[in-house]
């Protein structure tokens, strides 16, 4: 039966570029989700977007004398040439700076407001004297007083991700400027959090999450254990969402409060942009629809706590139906952090494989595998370029691309470019197409649980077990006396190839589809991304990355290849890499900055 599966990923600061950690850390897995959901016949909705606002875009506009505005569009746009680039096949990736985000993040201050989950308090804060204004979290650094790092951030340590307050730190100082900013007094609103636990938060997190990851729910439990604080959701500046209420102009909602809201504000944005207004409640009302959030362990509390607890004090929004209630996260997958080469990601230090980059040297599919094959699911892993190499040569060219090419070049030049016509089927025959057919249930069941790691490498053993089917039935062998027992060993290696072809399919995607081509189908595996610029009632306009699904026509079965189909003349799906590419990559890290 078909489900509804909304696939949210983690929203990017349009401030900085894109690396592999990142990737793989959430836009990949979500990706690979979205694809497997697609092919099964779940309704997908994935959307994500350029968070446009907070201090880093403000920090870096300052930097380079630009408005903020500029700052974000210049990398929004980035993004989307990227996204399409390695096909991450967003129904919506869109950005907070639009009306509708704007909106939907004020509509829902107001509900809490009203509800009583909103209070106003005075708060003592970082200014500075110099710049004669107060500081922003992400404007002030210092050392962390849990784990003693030097340079943690005002709102959090990417040392220990403990969440901080600027005066928690050591020794604060600006950012801007480096001067010692003093304490002042503010007022701001608060989201009472504590609140919102004995409402029904720490009830729901022990209830129905063993299928969430041991890192996420424990940390989540241990976060609400050891008893919430109230946060403030507004700050002292002006680049944001305007706070929805007379006398706090010059303050605007804080980002960590509104960004998490772009999950819903996108759904949102999405069914107006398909001109069904009320689509998105198919994915937000139904009780058996399913959320997925794909992000970072750093991004763990917003996630798993903070906005689940937003989305409990709303209740419902936009919707008559009184017993409707928004739906809570069913599952958090965080991955931790991906390294290079031992070393933790630096953009300052260009310490990093920055995605952009490396899509101009290799091939999409070969990124994706082996940043599917290295992805931080349950420990911290390293980008490593030796491993890069030699798993794109080993498994992708050797494994994979060296059993279709083989079948599919001699069943073209051997079998007058048609799928050859098998006569009866023997044992080992048989054996192979049913371990393959049988493999789908157990990849499918690996994905459906966001085991990436664990459902390629099934994927690639049935590859290896194919290869050995066609290594030991030698069809260039057979053909020399047997024709018709070459065109049966040919068939079932094509069947095997065309199964395995829908198994790799939410992983590498490229060359799946030119796979499905060179097999000799006309219809496509998957839709088509896209980027379409909105422009809103309020005339603003922006651009954003779609995806149109009317053409796409995989299933996730085995296949059923009929004989006498008509193939395409094949190409190697993968290209062999010199291993002199290491030293050259590792040339390149840690030298100059990225390009902007």
């Amino acid at each position: 039966m078909s489900e509804h599966v909304l696939v949210s990923i983690a929203w990017p600061y349009a401030s900085a570029k894109i690396h592999t950690g990142n990737v793989t850390g959430s836009h990949l897995p979500g990706d690979i989700c979205a694809r497997y959901h697609r092919l099964v016949g779940d309704q997908v909705l994935m959307v994500s977007g350029s968070d446009s606002h907070g201090t880093p875009i403000t920090v870096r506009a300052e930097q380079e004398g630009k408005s903020p505005c500029e700052v974000f569009e210049r990398f929004h746009l980035q993004f989307l040439e990227m996204f399409l680039r390695l096909g991450i096949s967003y129904d919506l990736f869109t950005h907070t700076d639009t009306e509708n985000h704007h909106r939907v993040s004020q509509d829902i201050f107001l509900a809490l407001l009203e509800k009583d989950y909103l209070y106003k308090q005075t708060q003592e804060q970082m200014y500075s004297e110099v710049q004669e204004r107060f500081l922003p979290d992400r404007y002030v650094e210092g050392t962390c007083p849990v784990c003693g790092y030097d340079a943690a951030r005002g709102d959090q340590c990417d040392r220990c991700n403990t969440l901080l307050d600027p005066k928690d730190l050591i020794n604060p100082r600006s950012k801007l400027d480096g001067s010692t900013p003093v304490v002042r007094e503010t007022e701001h609103f608060f989201l009472d959090l504590p609140g919102l636990a004995r409402a029904g938060l720490a009830e729901w997190l022990e209830q129905g999450k063993d299928h969430w990851r041991p890192n996420v729910i424990n940390f989540a439990r241990s976060y609400v254990g050891e008893g919430l604080q109230s946060r403030p959701i507004t700050r002292d500046l002006e680049w944001g969402i305007p706070v929805p209420v007379p006398g706090w102009e010059g303050k605007c909602l804080y980002v960590w409060f509104e960004a998490v809201i772009g999950y819903f504000s996108a759904s949102v944005e999405w069914s107006h942009n398909r001109g069904q207004p009320e689509a998105w409640k198919e994915w937000w009302y139904d009780p058996a629809a399913k959320t997925k959030y794909f992000i970072g362990k750093d991004n763990i509390p917003f996630h798993a706590v903070i906005w689940p607890a937003e989305l409990m004090g709303v209740g419902r929004l936009y919707d008559d139906d009184p017993s409707n209630r928004l739906n809570l996260p069913y599952d958090v997958p965080a991955n931790e952090f991906m390294n290079l080469e031992g070393q933790k990601i630096s953009g300052s230090r260009n310490w990093a494989v920055w995605m952009d980059d490396a899509l101009d040297r290799y091939d999409p599919d070969a990124l994706r595998y082996y940043l599917t094959v290295a992805m931080p699911e349950t420990r911290d892993t390293d980008w490593i370029w030796d491993a890069f190499v030699h798993r794109n040569n080993d498994e992708l060219v050797a494994t994979w691309g060296n059993l279709v090419h083989r079948a599919l070049t001699f069943a073209y030049r051997r079998f007058d470019g048609r799928v050859p016509t098998p006569g009866p089927l023997s044992e080992a025959d048989e054996g192979l197409l049913d371990q393959i057919a049988a493999g789908f249930g157990p990849v499918g069941q690996l994905l459906v649980g966001c085991k990436f790691r664990a459902a390629i490498g099934e994927v690639m053993a049935l590859a290896r077990a194919a290869n050995r089917y066609l290594e030991e039935k030698g069809p260039w062998f057979q053909i020399k006396e047997d024709r018709q027992a070459a065109a049966t060993t040919i068939y079932v290696a094509l069947r095997a190839i065309d199964s395995l072809k829908v198994l790799f399919a939410p992983f590498l995607p490229f060359s799946s589809e030119r796979l499905h081509q060179y097999l000799g189908y006309e219809s496509k595996l998957f839709g088509r991304s896209y980027t379409a610029t909105f422009e809103e009632e309020g005339g603003r306009v922006h651009e954003a990355l779609c995806y149109d699904d009317s053409e796409a026509t995989g299933e996730w079965k085995p296949s059923n290849l009929p004989p006498d189909q008509l193939l395409r003349e094949p190409k190697p799906l993968f290209g062999k890499l010199d291993e002199s590419v290491i030293e050259e990559e590792l040339a390149r890290i840690g030298t100059s900055g990225p390009a902007a």
